[in-house]
């Protein structure tokens, strides 16, 4: 019985995703449009977008190989993974064994790469414009992602997410400079990797400043359906890191009776709230940077995860 109740929460936790994360995007939307003093779309719109495209015909270019085609499910099914692992409102169930922050980077990393072919597989300039940059971005972010990773893994002496979020939550580990130092870097990477100000701007179609938009260019239906879920479960995703990892204020654990997970999923929802709040007051008082000046934000983020690093070091003596 402890088993299927288990295997149950584990479920619910892959549909919750799913379900949240339109959601997610729907609340910045609105937020952002009523900081503007516009009335805005419905939060509840993404779902209508993408049930839309899904009854739509897919427009396919004549010289688009199988890869094409293909691109969009797999995009969305490494997202999914990636987020159905990440903690939200319960950390060590089921399968927290996979969630590895080291194995979320590696997803990520290979949706990226199945998008980045896609844009340029039709041949496209504006496909190529945006594959080119996307790489630009990727060379920066996934090492800084990758220094968020190992300076966690020296605070919990492992990589694993149910790990590091005990380690956190207990009353052991105290304000660490080192941790700040990581959260600061891993929020300018969910900021490059989702595509939002300064870094992008999810909303624009100027062809010279957009990075994600001229990749999906040629996508339509439901292989743009499949497209935009994905991105939606790409920023859920990042901000359950931050918040399970930084915050794991009412998480739940593995095994608890079922009215703590019931407080879990309010916390949860709670911290995604707050989350879409500063995301969205965060791009509404700010502008988009130039292109060129992008490495430099992330660079930033590099440094800041590599210093992290070398302060644990030194205070253990080790340099």
């Amino acid at each position: 019985m402890a088993l299927i109740s288990d295997y149950l929460v584990q479920g619910v936790q892959m549909v919750l995703v799913l379900a949240l994360a339109p959601l997610l995007t729907g609340v910045v939307r609105k937020i952002k449009a009523r900081l503007l003093r516009r009335r805005g779309a419905s939060v509840l719109q993404p779902y209508r977008d993408l049930a839309r495209l899904v009854r739509k015909e897919a427009v396919i270019a004549e010289n688009a190989s199988w890869l094409f085609r293909s691109a969009p499910y797999l995009i969305f099914a490494a997202t999914w993974v990636a987020a159905s692992l990440a903690p939200t409102f319960a950390s060590g169930l089921m399968f927290s064994w996979a969630a590895d922050l080291i194995a979320i980077v590696a997803l990520l990393g290979s949706a990226r790469f199945f998008q980045t072919l896609a844009g340029l597989d039709v041949g496209t300039s504006f496909g190529g414009i945006g594959s080119s940059r996307e790489v630009m971005i990727a060379a920066f972010a996934e090492p800084a992602m990758l220094m968020v990773a190992f300076t966690l893994s020296l605070l919990a002496h492992s990589t694993q997410l149910a790990t590091i979020i005990e380690m956190t939550r207990s009353p052991e580990v105290g304000l660490r400079i080192s941790l700040a130092m990581v959260l600061v870097s891993l929020v300018l990477v969910a900021l490059a990797e989702n595509a939002r100000i300064p870094v992008d701007n999810p909303a624009t179609h100027l062809e010279l400043t957009m990075v994600h938009e001229a990749m999906v260019l040629e996508y339509s239906g439901r292989h743009l359906a499949m497209i935009e879920f994905g991105a939606a479960l790409k920023l859920l995703l990042y901000m359950s890191l931050i918040g399970g990892v930084f915050l794991p204020v009412g998480m739940a654990r593995g095994g608890d009776p079922w009215p703590a997970y019931l407080v879990g999923m309010g916390a949860y929802v709670a911290k995604l709230g707050a989350g879409a709040v500063v995301l969205a007051v965060f791009e509404t008082a700010v502008a988009k940077m130039r292109v060129f000046r992008v490495p430099d934000f992330l660079g930033a983020a590099l440094m800041l995860g590599f210093l992290a690093i070398l302060l644990l070091f030194v205070s253990r003596g080790q340099l």
